[in-house]
């Protein structure tokens, strides 16, 4: 009863975030399934994807949208390239809304006090989310197991839009709004080939000698990272052998033979059939840039991923340099 009792004064304290505009009618106050029903929305950009998520159909979620929005008495989401994103009236519900989907989990897992609970959905580099991401969330599950981690792996910049973000991990300094931006650390991209490779087809001894090689890398034309366009800057000459928009494709492309990759040392490193040719020559460092919502980061849940994450990029601070293989 009193976990009982604690929660719904969780509720009450998430509704009393809107419930003081001076538009919404106190005799209207919203409903708390219509808050989270908003917050599907966000998450997803889309009714569809929140009807599929919630198990209702498209229509009963604009039917609840258009409820609360009347309860508050404004919209509560607008039209963005991406999908659907929160006005500032809604961004100041989906605050509320994350505190009813708090209170509930707690309630659903009996212990309020101690454990964190509830989705954080995430966006990296396919390295990046692989190799520190996960690990660095799993460890965390093991102390709340109620936590769940939604990882998107994209390489891209950082969104203006990020409807259904809660932390982004970019590469290079992001250029955001509404929005914090946290520097995580660096990391080392170099020229890799497989020892086969360099068997059959000789290793180079300096970078005018990597024209004669093909590259495995990023596909030019859908990069969209500047930061990441550095051989192209370096080896101009070097002709593209296969490329792909996937870091494990240019690691095992690489180990096939398709010719020298240019890849994340703490992926590459991880494979002993890969040589790193010109580590004195040809070390690119970029760093990693994590950017969160000041309402995501206010929810328990999402500070302690982030937190998790910075720790782990700390402690493998030389593998991501590339501080092995340079040796």
């Amino acid at each position: 009863m009193q976990i009982y009792a604690e929660t719904m004064t969780s509720c009450a304290q998430a509704l009393c975030i809107i419930a003081d505009m001076p538009t919404a009618d106190e005799s209207s106050r919203p409903d708390p399934f219509d808050l989270l029903v908003l917050r599907e929305v966000a998450r997803g950009g889309r009714f569809t994807v929140a009807a599929e998520t919630l198990g209702l159909n498209h229509t009963t979620v604009s039917r609840r949208i258009a409820a609360l929005e009347r309860a508050l008495g404004g919209r509560v989401l607008a039209r963005a390239p991406g999908g659907w994103e929160a006005t500032e009236l809604g961004r100041r519900a989906l605050r509320a809304a994350d505190g009813v989907a708090e209170a509930l989990d707690q309630l659903a897992d009996g212990d309020a006090g101690a454990r964190l609970t509830g989705v954080v959905r995430m966006s990296a580099t396919d390295g990046f989310s692989a190799f520190v991401a996960a690990p660095a969330v799993a460890a965390l599950q093991r102390q709340h197991p109620g936590l769940q981690l939604e990882l998107v792996t994209v390489t891209r910049r950082a969104l203006q839009q990020r409807s259904g973000l809660d932390i982004e991990v970019v590469v290079g300094r992001p250029q955001v709004h509404r929005a914090e931006a946290i520097l995580l650390g660096a990391y080392t991209l170099g020229m890799y080939a497989s020892q086969d490779y360099l068997a059959e087809f000789g290793e180079p001894h300096s970078i005018a000698g990597l024209d004669a090689h093909p590259l495995v890398y990023f596909i030019d034309s859908m990069l969209q990272v500047d930061d990441l366009d550095a051989p192209r800057r370096l080896v101009p000459g070097m002709r593209d052998s296969l490329t792909s928009t996937n870091v494990f494709v240019h690691v095992e492309a690489t180990r096939a033979g398709a010719g020298i990759g240019f890849l994340p040392c703490f992926v590459a490193d991880r494979h002993p059939d890969l040589v790193r040719v010109l580590p004195a020559e040809v070390a690119e460092e970029l760093p990693y840039w994590m950017v969160v919502r000041p309402d995501s980061i206010a929810r328990p849940a999402v500070a302690a991923v982030a937190r998790a994450v910075q720790e782990r990029v700390l402690a493998m601070r030389d593998e991501l340099l590339g501080r092995r293989s340079a040796a």
